[in-house]
This record gives C-alpha cells, structure tokens and sequence, in this order.
C-alpha cells in the first residue's frame, strides 16, 4: 500500500481516484480551494488528517477514515459513498453524509444539519450528534449510545433500532417504520406522529403531544413526564410506569398506567373504543 504524508493539498480533484493507499498526516486546504480530493478513491485509510474544502469523498468505496477533522467549510463531504468506516471524526460541515450505503460510524462528533439523507446500512455507535433533519429517508440503521440534540430527527426512516441513546429533538421519529428504541431517554415535542410500528421499551419520554396518529404503537415499561394529550387518534398497546399528563382520544387498543392526571374522550373526529386502565384495576 503507498503512503502518502505530511503534504498539503488545495487543488481541485487532488487525489482522484486513489487507490490502495493510506493518507496519514495531511491538510486539505489553501487559496486553489479545490473540490473533491478524494472523489472516486478506491481501497484507502485516511488518518489524522485535517479538510477545509468542499466534496472530498463523493463516489469513494471501501474506505477508512481515522481521527480526521472535516470542518464547517468541509460541506457535502460524504455522499454516494459506500463500505466505509469513519472512527472518533469531526464531522462539522453541512450535509456531510448523503446517499451512502453501508457506513459505519464510531465516537465521532457530528455538528452537521441534513446529516445522513437518504443513506442505507447505517451503524452508529458512541457518537454525539447536533443536526436538524437528521438521517431522513434511511434505512436500516443501528445506533447506540448516540447522544441528539436537533429538531425533525429520524423522519421517514425505515427498519431502525436505537439503543442506551439521549436525544433531546423535537418532532423526531416522524413517518418512521419499523423503528424500536430500547432504554432510551427521549425529550422533545410532538414524538412520533405518523408513525408505524414504533416500538418503545424502558425509555423516558417526556414533552408535549407525544405519538399521535401512530399506527401498531408499542410502549413497554416506559415512563412518561409533562406529556400532555397523548396518543391523539393512534392505535396503541401501552404499558406506562407512572402518571400521564393526559390521554385524548386514542383510537384502539389497551393503555394501562399508574394514573392519569386527564382522560379526554371528547370531540373525536374518529370514533374510538381503546381500553384505557390504571394499573389497580
């Protein structure tokens, strides 16, 4: 395998096409302001590198990047890529993964809005996240240990577990399919409208207008703080550690919790008979 270190690059497409290299110790940057320096690149391992230019892994396939710092002007920097591996990276530029398939993920910081659009065969593990958008349209994703901070996170994704995760992100997992979260502390507004076949286990979840208009919702040993109006027109099988807020018209199903503060079944648009039960009865 050719090495190449400790040089600076800043022309466009400045290693196009590498192939069945490493790259160890180089910036990416300079007055050319070249795009794409690793577009096409075959077989490499990117270490302890440093990027400030735009496009510089579109198309590349069967790669390694270790300890690399893409920042804010690294835009676009990951797209149509696919059998990669980024460990403990900074992912700081706009819409720095898109359109990938089979992309692994490690301890990396990722302070990137649109982050992850329309990608398949995603694994997260141990990553923080800031984005907005982020990781619409996947699917078959894995996460753990992620901790989330955004807004419309996880829209439209399809067949995703998410394990030992925070995420504090308003209007998440909205439109998802096949989706389960397992031990998960989940904070933000209106979670998992439209959903189908969300399934959450030993989370805490908290924020307004929680999972309305789900459909085959599944809540396991949960808990549930400041949710007011929840379940609003979803079909629901849920078991709930504690009080709820409030419940307003669900559509089917069996909800059973400690207490309710309110039970609304009133001015439905659509007509329930979901069995509603406090945890002594």
């Amino acid at each position: 395998m050719a090495i190449i270190t400790n040089r600076q690059f800043d022309e466009e497409r400045a290693l196009y096409h590498l192939q069945d290299s490493a790259v160890q110790n180089c910036i990416f940057a300079g007055p050319a302001d070249g795009e794409s320096a690793l577009k096409e690149a075959r077989n490499i391992t990117v270490e302890d590198c440093s990027f400030s230019l735009r496009y510089p892994f579109w198309h590349t396939a069967d790669f390694s990047v270790r300890r690399c710092t893409m920042d804010a002007l690294t835009r676009a920097a990951i797209w149509y890529a696919e059998n990669g591996t980024l460990e403990d990276c900074k992912l700081y530029g706009i819409k720095a993964l898109r359109e990938c398939e089979n992309i692994q993920l490690t301890g990396c910081d990722i302070i990137s809005p649109e982050f992850g659009w329309r990608s398949r065969k995603l694994q997260i593990d141990q990553c923080s996240a800031e984005s907005e958008y982020f990781l619409f349209e996947c699917r078959d994703v894995s996460i753990s240990e992620l901790k989330m901070k955004g807004k419309y996170s996880f829209q439209y994704i399809e067949n995703m577990t998410l394990e030992n995760s925070e995420l504090d992100t308003k209007d998440a997992f909205w439109h998802t399919k096949n989706v389960t979260a397992k031990n998960c502390i989940i904070k933000g507004e209106y979670l998992g409208w439209y959903s189908e076949n969300l399934t959450l286990i030993d989370c805490k979840i908290s924020g307004t207008q929680p999972l309305c208009y789900c459909k085959n919702l599944v809540l396991k040993n949960c808990t549930m703080t400041d949710c007011d109006l929840s379940f609003e027109y979803s079909t629901v099988e849920a078991d709930i550690i504690g009080t709820v807020d409030s419940v307003k018209n669900p559509i089917s199903g069996h909800i059973t919790a400690d207490g309710y503060g309110e039970i609304i079944l009133e001015d439905a648009v659509y007509q329930g008979n979901c069995d509603i039960k406090t945890r002594t009865e």
